[in-house]
C-alpha cells in the first residue's frame, strides 16, 4: 500500500538516524517523569523503532518490552466499532437499526429513535457514565458502585439508564462512554456470544493478535504492565487496580502490545476484517469534532487542508496512555502503550514531523 508520493528515507535521513532521533524523542518525553512504556513505528514492512522503557513492575523490577501488554483504554472502542460492522456486512442489522428494536432494557428517558449509526458518532444524546460536564476524575465512579461488580455491559445500565437525554440524537457530536457499552449489548444481542468471545474470534483471532484480550484486573496474564498513578507532591505511586473497572470491554478495557496494533492496522487495510464497503464507512468522517477533526466509527480522523491525513485511536485512564494511527500520506504506523499518566503527545508529534510528506508542507497539527 505504497503512496506514491511519499519521499524516500534516505532521501531525507538515514534508518539508523531515525532510529535514534525517535528514542531521544521518547527520552525527552519526561514532562514530568520518565516515559514508561512501549513504542513502535513501523513503515510498510520496515520497522524503524521498537523499544520499551521502564517497568513493567516497579516492585519486582520487571522491564517494559515490545512484547508487553498494556491497557488500551478508550483505544478499543475500535474493536467494538469493527463488530457493529461485521454485523451490519452480514445483514444482521443496519446502521439506520433502532436501539430499541435490538436490545430490549428499558429506557424510560432516551429518544426512541437512537440509532446504531448515533451511537457509533456519538451523536446520540444519551447521558453519560463518565460525565466530564460533571466529573474529572474516573475514580470517583466507584465510589457508590464498586468497581470489582463492573464484569458485563449490563452491569454499567443502572449508571445511566434512568437518567434524561443530553440533546436530541443527531444534533451534534459529544464524546461518549455509554453509546459503545450499548452498542456491546447490541453486539451480543445480535451474534448471540458474550462481546469478549465475539472479539477475540472475529478480531485478535482473524488478526492473528495472539497477545490481546479482555483480561480482568486481578487476573492479569504474564507479560502485563500494571498501570501506575504517581503522587508527584507525595513522592508516591500506586497502581490501578482500584481505578477501572474490573473486568473492560465495549468502551475501553482491552490489553494488547505495539506489535498486536500492527497485526490489527494491517488485518483492518488487507481487508481481513471488512470488505472495503464498509471499511470505507468505518473510516468516514462522519462527523466533524474539532477544527482539524472528524470521528468515523470508533476512530478519529486528522484532516489537513481538506484531505485526510490520518486515522488514530487515543486511550486515557488512570494509569493508562496510548495512541495508535495509521498515516495515509507517508504509510507510517506509530504505536506508542504507556502505563503512567503522561501524555504521549510529544513522541507522536515527533514521529510526525520526521516523516512528514513532502507535500504536506511539514509537520502536522495537533492531534489533541
Amino acid at each position: 500500500m505504497a503512496h506514491p508520493l511519499r519521499p524516500h528515507v534516505s532521501e531525507r535521513v538515514s534508518l539508523l538516524n531515525i532510529s535514534e532521533k525517535i528514542k531521544n524523542s521518547v527520552l525527552n518525553c519526561a514532562e514530568k517523569i520518565p516515559f514508561s512504556g512501549s513504542v513502535l513505528v513501523q513503515q510498510d514492512q520496515t520497522i524503524h523503532f521498537k523499544e520499551g522503557f521502564g517497568y513493567a513492575n516497579r516492585s519486582e523490577k520487571l522491564k517494559i518490552t515490545p512484547s508487553t501488554k498494556f491497557g488500551m483504554a478508550s483505544g478499543c472502542k475500535i474493536f467494538t466499532s469493527v463488530s457493529i460492522c461485521q454485523l451490519v456486512q452480514a445483514g444482521k442489522l443496519s446502521f439506520d437499526t433502532r436501539l430499541k428494536d435490538v436490545v430490549n432494557v428499558p429506557f424510560p428517558h432516551f429518544h426512541p429513535d437512537i440509532t446504531i449509526h448515533q451511537l457509533l458518532t456519538h451523536t446520540s444524546g444519551i447521558p453519560d457514565y463518565f460525565d466530564e460536564e460533571v466529573m474529572d476524575d474516573f475514580e470517583d465512579l466507584w465510589k457508590q458502585v464498586p468497581m470489582y461488580s463492573i464484569k458485563t455491559p449490563k452491569d454499567f445500565l443502572p449508571m445511566f439508564q434512568n437518567e434524561k437525554m443530553k440533546f436530541s440524537p443527531g444534533s451534534k457530536f459529544a464524546y461518549n462512554n455509554s453509546g459503545f457499552i450499548l452498542l456491546g449489548l447490541v453486539v451480543e444481542e445480535v451474534s448471540g456470544q458474550v462481546f469478549p468471545e465475539y472479539v477475540q474470534e472475529h478480531i485478535f483471532d482473524a488478526c492473528e493478535m495472539t497477545d490481546s484480550g479482555y483480561y480482568r484486573m486481578d487476573q492479569l496474564p504474564e507479560q502485563t504492565a500494571l498501570g501506575y498513578i504517581d503522587n508527584l507532591e507525595m513522592d508516591t505511586w500506586k497502581t490501578n487496580i482500584y481505578s477501572l473497572p474490573i473486568m473492560g470491554g465495549q468502551d475501553g478495557g482491552a490489553f494488547t502490545t505495539v506489535t498486536d496494533l500492527v497485526k490489527f492496522w494491517d488485518g483492518l487495510l488487507n481487508l481481513k476484517l471488512l470488505n472495503k464497503e464498509y471499511l470505507d464507512q468505518l473510516f468516514f468522517p462522519h462527523v466533524k469534532s474539532g477544527e482539524e477533526t472528524a470521528y468515523g466509527y470508533g476512530v478519529w480522523i486528522l484532516k489537513q487542508k481538506g484531505e485526510i491525513l490520518k486515522y488514530f485511536i487515543l486511550g486515557f485512564d488512570p494509569g493508562v496512555r496510548m495512541h495508535s494511527s495509521y498515516n495515509v500520506k507517508t504509510n507510517i504506523q506509530t504505536h506508542i502503550l504507556s502505563n503512567i499518566e503522561q501524555s504521549v503527545y510529544p513522541i507522536v508529534s515527533d514521529v510526525d514531523g520526521l516523516f512528514a510528506d513532502v507535500n504536506t508542507g511539514g509537520t502536522p497539527g495537533r492531534i489533541w
